[in-house]
């Protein structure tokens, strides 16, 4: 869908280097880093009220807060360099990050949030357009795109998915909010609340070499196939009516999930400990994962199905009945999860990079459509239970014997590949003058099937659902009565 139809104009373009000079030294890519050289950088921002502040003001303080932030980040002011023996590192030279300030002046907020579908002018908001991952040993790891709305602004960041996951993103992004708020109050940084981790001396570190074609790898999807989008809203209490629903209980406005539950969701890693990091990690568990209830000591437990996998599989069934595949034809939900706190011993909540493994999940269109939805939330339920210890270590085994990068796509037509998480303290990116209103992401890593999860604006446990399909699937779903009757917006 398009936007206005006078188009973005670049202003000004500068390469920002940490303010001190990096002391770090080269940090080896790992069995999670090195899949993703053939992915694009990774694009996320957020949609902001045009601040009070000049944009002839703004601007200095948003360039002198990243030059502060990259201090913290010495790694994203680096490039990639590839060893004799093949090996590939992420060099902390102090290269620099770069610097866009652009504008779209005839554009407005409710031309970017009002429209059903994601209009194309989204993509704009982004630098490094189509770029891969591998590029980065020529250009820069990350780039920050600050576009004026006519009554808004967009802070866009592109960053190698090589070098970091969406953990590490929006920490960076946390942190720059933080610094650039603190320095427009007069307030001087020399410490942060969320330091990363750069340490590399887990089992993540492999001396398996990925051997790669002359120029680099290319993406495994078709970058041109035409595609719907569009960011399904649930509420809280939507939500919880379908958790209720999938775990076979009543439902009431005033009953809803568990106390934990809720307050593992307010408003996405609000609750720290003393040392300054979330409490993300000791909730996820209980959050997003299954919990055994027993009933009696007498009856057997019964495993309580989570919200979000209450959500994921309610969109499994839409998503296979739009796509009408023949009842024998197998289907795929490929979920990202987090090894930081599934490995033993546990990484740090905060180490810099790529630390996720993908889930499948398989069963027939069959079973899918014609089964009930607990069913469906089960299988991803199980799946995600049993990822211990052990099955990250057999995938990292497995990709040793055979090093290869990560085939993203929709390779048979019957795929969904579920991304980010609405655990991300997305709505915390406050500059100086307020929350976001909005999260969205670029063109980056997209193809049918593919979904991002984000957190809803309002907290409290409500998710937003970035789906990608072909427009024809998209229709499906948009007039399937069991999907949309819980769908908020």
């Amino acid at each position: 869908m398009p936007c206005a139809p006078q188009s973005l104009t670049l202003f000004s373009k500068a390469v920002i280097v940490p303010d001190k000079k990096s002391t770090m030294g080269d940090l080896k890519l790992s069995v999670s880093d090195l899949p993703m050289l053939s992915t694009h950088y990774i694009q996320k921002g957020c949609l902001f009220t045009r601040p009070s502040l000049p944009m002839d003001s703004l601007i200095p303080l948003l360039k002198q807060g990243l030059s502060r932030t990259l201090t913290f980040f010495p790694p994203l002011a680096g490039r990639l360099r590839t060893d004799s023996d093949g090996y590939v590192y992420l060099t902390c030279n102090d290269a620099g990050a770069e610097f866009y300030h652009a504008k779209y002046t005839k554009l407005f907020i409710r031309d970017v949030i009002s429209p059903i579908h994601v209009p194309e002018c989204v993509r704009e908001f982004f630098p490094f357009k189509s770029t891969v991952s591998y590029q980065g040993h020529f250009k820069p790891i990350m780039a920050v795109q600050v576009t004026e709305l006519a009554d808004g602004v967009f802070i866009g960041c592109a960053m190698n998915h090589a070098v970091t996951d969406g953990t590490s993103l929006w920490n960076f992004f946390n942190t720059f909010a933080e610094v650039c708020r603190k320095m427009g109050s007069g307030i001087d940084i020399e410490k942060i609340a969320r330091q990363p981790d750069f340490t590399r001396d887990s089992v993540l570190v492999s001396p398996a070499v990925l051997r790669l074609p002359e120029g680099g790898p290319k993406v495994t999807f078709n970058e041109n196939e035409p595609l719907s989008e569009r960011i399904f809203s649930f509420s809280r209490e939507a939500i919880q009516e379908l958790k209720a629903t999938v775990n076979g209980k009543k439902w009431s406005e005033n009953g809803g999930l568990a106390a934990v539950e809720i307050m593992g969701k307010q408003s996405n890693d609000k609750y720290h400990q003393g040392n300054g990091k979330n409490m993300t990690g000791i909730l996820e568990n209980w959050l997003f994962n299954t919990t055994a209830v027993s009933k009696t000591e007498t009856q057997s437990k019964t495993v309580e199905i989570s919200s979000f996998q209450s959500l994921s599989a309610l969109l499994w069934r839409a998503v296979t009945r739009a796509r009408k595949l023949p009842a024998s034809k197998t289907t795929t939900f490929r979920m990202a999860v987090n090894v930081r706190a599934r490995l033993n011993p546990k990484l740090d909540p905060l180490y810099f990079g790529n630390a996720i493994q993908s889930i499948p999940v398989y069963a027939s269109a069959a079973d899918v459509t014609s089964r009930d939805l607990r069913w469906c939330a089960e299988q991803l339920s199980g799946a995600v239970k049993a990822y211990d210890d052990g099955a990250v270590r057999r995938v990292i085994s497995d990709w040793e014997k055979n090093p290869r990068c990560f085939p993203l796509g929709n390779f048979d037509g019957a795929t969904l590949t579920m991304g980010s998480s609405p655990r991300f303290p997305m709505y915390d990116n406050d500059f100086g003058w307020g929350r976001p209103l909005a999260i969205r992401s670029g063109k980056a890593n997209k193809f049918d099937g593919k979904i991002s999860a984000f957190p809803g604006r309002e907290g409290s446990g409500s998710v937003d659902l970035e789906v990608l399909l072909s427009p024809e699937t998209m229709a499906g779903i948009e007039s399937d009565s069991e999907f949309m009757r819980y769908v908020t917006s």
